[in-house]
């Protein structure tokens, strides 16, 4: 049997997993408009953040980088088609950030300056979608934040060694998820359910 750890981090890697299904059923109903900018900042951050975090040593923790990775892949591509934005100062300037970002990991060469670098550009790829969550909640799927910030909290209890490189990722994401979470579950008084 796994210790908790292992478990905690499994288990945070298929709720976070599980919680694009709600999301992604949402999008193809027309009741959640993905922001493209960020899912395809988030889709080229995923796959950074997964190889950096890994090769810092990251284990229990790790699989929610992953299904962070394949589902992000996948709503990026949804929204082509069913998303909103991506040509505001915004969202060209969190696009040309994630740019920055992944040219100076690829300058330093190291998995934690790689990891560092690219929750950065992960940030500024979740500022399209945090103001999203603030000016019109209604556009994101509540169940599918309730279980990202489940997920998350979750992945902060499955990390095995406080270290900077282990630590950070799930700190972030909780931050990150837990603000959105908190924008899109916040009761909505005279918006659109």
């Amino acid at each position: 049997m796994p210790d908790f750890p292992i478990l905690a981090g499994q288990i945070a890697g298929a709720l976070s997993l599980l919680a694009f299904i709600p999301y992604i059923v949402a999008i193809l109903r027309g009741q959640t408009r993905p922001n493209r900018a960020t899912w395809w900042i988030w889709t080229a951050t995923s796959a950074v953040l997964l190889a950096s975090y890994f090769f810092s040593g990251a284990e229990t923790t790790i699989w929610v980088p992953a299904s962070y990775f394949a589902a992000s892949f996948v709503t990026a591509l949804l929204s082509i088609r069913y998303g909103e934005g991506g040509s505001t100062p915004l969202d060209r300037g969190c696009l040309a950030g994630a740019g920055a970002g992944l040219l100076a990991w690829w300058w330093f060469d190291s998995p934690v300056v790689a990891l560092v670098m690219a929750l950065g550009v992960d940030l500024a790829g979740a500022l399209p979608t945090i103001r999203k969550a603030w000016v019109a909640p209604h556009t994101e799927d509540r169940l599918a934040w309730a279980l990202f910030i489940a997920g998350n909290t979750l992945n902060l209890v499955a990390v095995d060694r406080w270290e900077f490189a282990i630590a950070i990722y799930p700190i972030y994401f909780f931050l990150v998820s837990g603000t959105i979470a908190l924008l899109v579950l916040r009761p909505r008084t005279g918006s659109p359910a």
